[in-house]
């Protein structure tokens, strides 16, 4: 079967951008490889989705492990697991939404904490070196997850057509100042909240993998394929590449953070639509 010129031009994005020593600066086709897997089916899957689904099977794993035999003194990975989650109880749903609400969406914002914080983490781990959260899908998902459980809550506590009044319209205002308002608080509420909460994710983790490639292949080049008197910029490229690791694995904790703070956020703006 004939490859199509455009699928041949993908690569799989790796700290290694090197190929008969020639450098190739990564691009958002390395986002987008060859399937490896039910190519042209439905089920299709590329090496982005296979990292997706090892690090979701090692969520899995690792919550099963830690409450396999759970302790009333935690150690291990009990201990590691239950401090997490009682991070998110604490410092995200209790702290926003309070005791009784927080314990309700507990599960909820728990979950999207660490399925992001999972996903993110491959992205520093040699052999995966990418995220699946730096393609839209997975962002999306999570976003419509989110805006459908802020929605659901409001509309269910108000009905519908109070909700949506009390979303958009903003009280003790001039009359003639609703013609503005009332687009703006629609557009923010109803297309801004899922939109940034998708390219927020996405476009940090797809950011700050590209420059993980360009320092470490930059290393590489330096090293093993450039002139004799640019070797000596190999180690610059290497320590700011082990750097910008450090900053990652920091950028990769804050993303999950703030995707379920603002998931918690919004489901408590939702709650108390009314006091506008």
């Amino acid at each position: 079967m004939t490859v199509p010129a455009a699928r041949t031009r993908e690569r799989t994005l790796s700290v290694t951008t090197l190929a008969a020593g020639e450098f190739h600066a990564p691009s958002l086709d390395d986002f987008f490889p060859e399937a490896v897997l039910f190519e042209g089916t439905f089920f299709e899957l590329d090496r982005l989705m296979l990292v997706r689904i090892l690090m979701t099977a090692l969520l899995l794993g690792f919550m099963l492990l830690a409450f396999r035999s759970p302790r009333i003194v935690p150690r291990g990975l009990q201990n590691v697991a239950e401090y997490g989650l009682l991070f998110v109880k604490e410092q995200i749903c209790d702290e926003v939404l309070g005791k009784e609400s927080g314990r309700k969406f507990f599960p909820l914002i728990a979950t999207i904490f660490f399925t992001v914080l999972f996903l993110n983490f491959s992205g520093v781990i040699p052999g995966l070196n990418i995220s699946s959260n730096a393609r839209i899908g997975m962002p999306l998902v999570l976003a419509v997850l989110a805006y459908l459980t802020f929605n659901y809550v409001g509309i269910k506590k108000y009905g519908f057509l109070k909700y949506m009044r009390s979303s958009i319209v903003v009280p003790n205002v001039p009359p003639a100042l609703h013609v503005l308002l009332i687009p703006i608080e629609f557009i923010s509420t109803f297309v801004l909240r899922p939109f940034t909460l998708t390219v927020r994710l996405m476009a940090n983790m797809l950011a700050g993998h590209i420059m993980l490639v360009l320092f470490f292949s930059a290393t590489q080049f330096f090293l093993f394929d450039a002139a004799a008197w640019m070797k000596i910029f190999s180690p610059f490229s290497l320590l700011a590449g082990l750097g910008f690791t450090l900053f990652e694995l920091l950028v990769v904790f804050l993303q999950a953070y703030v995707f379920a703070l603002l998931t918690a956020v919004y489901i408590g703006l939702a709650q108390h639509a009314d006091s506008h």
